[in-house]
């Protein structure tokens, strides 16, 4: 049995949430700058120039990349022989966030009830996804979601006769459907599979995915390219003031489901896709 304290527990999620918030990923420093040799429009140009200067200020300065710093999405990965003293993980998890986003000074976004609207005033509580594996293993990752994006995602309870065409449809449809509202370039996650609420964990896990880690089945890799070349072809371009450069990525993951049903979710991302995770 392996021990990890709660205090490490909370001080790596502190980091997490800060360096999220403040440091662009370089998967996404390059798709920037590889979209900009494809870009046609001048001012998708300019508006991803403004992007990559953005990213470096916030960088050197220690100040967040968006002023939504989000709701914190955590992923934890924790084995079967992983013990955690001097507290539970989950109270762990929630004071890491705090921390995090007091001593960061990022915007404490969260409030207690959706119809009191009383903020919290740091920022809990965390989503919390677990995963029990085998072994000592203890991941996590800190995913802060900007709420501008959020709002344009969607799910779908396809039936299974729409097939391909029917993801495609429902992709192309909250695409359009989000316009400039979700700040393109995007980064898009398709969950298709399981049911109703699994397709959207399965969406919002197919954001972590490193650009340009295609899957690796070949058929759904396959589909992940003519995904993402269909929604670039939408013109909508960065800010959507037009261009070819309407998402940077977008990547899907599955999950086996009902033989009469298709559930399909849309999680769209703007830009930035922060993440963090650390081993411990």
């Amino acid at each position: 049995m392996r021990e990890i304290a709660w205090n490490t527990i909370r001080d790596t999620v502190a980091q997490l949430a800060i360096r999220a918030n403040t440091v662009l990923d370089t998967k996404v420093e390059e798709a920037i700058r590889q979209a900009r040799t494809t870009e046609e429009s001048p001012v998708g140009l300019a508006i991803l120039d403004q992007l990559l200067e953005n990213s470096q200020i916030a960088r050197e300065t220690a100040t967040p990349i968006c002023q939504d710093t989000g709701l914190a999405v955590v992923f934890v990965t924790i084995g079967q022989e992983v013990h955690i003293t001097g507290g539970s993980l989950e109270e762990a998890i929630h004071a890491g966030v705090a921390k995090g986003y007091t001593e960061g000074y990022l915007r404490k976004s969260v409030v207690r009830d959706p119809l009191d609207r009383v903020n919290t005033g740091d920022n809990t509580p965390a989503i919390i996804h677990y995963k029990i594996v085998p072994g000592d293993t203890f991941l996590i990752t800190v995913a802060p979601k900007g709420i501008g994006s959020e709002n344009m995602s969607r799910i779908f309870m396809l039936k299974p006769s729409q097939g391909l065409a029917g993801i495609r449809q429902a992709v192309l449809d909250t695409v359009l459907s989000a316009g400039s509202n979700a700040c393109p370039p995007l980064v898009i996650g398709v969950g298709v599979g399981g049911n109703f609420e699994k397709c959207a964990q399965l969406a919002k896990e197919a954001l972590l995915r490193p650009i340009g880690q295609y899957s690796q089945d070949p058929a759904w890799a396959q589909i992940e390219k003519d995904l993402l070349f269909a929604v670039n072809d939408l013109g909508i371009g960065p800010q959507g003031f037009g261009g070819r450069t309407t998402a940077l990525w977008l990547a899907v993951e599955t999950y086996p489901t009902h033989i009469g049903g298709m559930p399909v979710a849309v999680n769209i991302n703007c830009h930035v896709a922060r993440h963090e995770s650390a081993s411990l």
